[in-house]
């Protein structure tokens, strides 16, 4: 899917996420997932068709509920991300 608007947003939310870090375990490990899943992300902009993996949006929702009293800015580009792909269809 060729969509500047998304793949710049993934790019945002993934410099966002390796300048972000946590005081706990879970949300540490959440943050390294998030990473991973913002490369996936960036390699199915590039692939027509290509599916997403249901856990991707499952982690991208966590994020909200974990990080949105520690990282607003973080909180802020997820919400936008899972609007953008809700719209495209994922």
């Amino acid at each position: 899917m060729d969509n500047p608007e998304l793949r710049k947003l993934i790019e945002k939310l993934h410099a966002e996420i390796q300048n972000s870090h946590s005081e706990d375990e879970k949300g540490q490990q959440l943050l390294l997932q998030l990473e991973s899943d913002m490369r996936e992300l960036l390699n199915w902009t590039e692939k027509a068709g290509a599916p997403v993996h249901p856990t991707t949006i499952q982690r991208l929702e966590e994020g909200l509920d974990q990080f949105e009293v520690t990282h607003p800015g973080l909180t802020l580009l997820l919400s936008k991300l899972l609007e953008s792909l809700n719209n495209v269809g994922i």
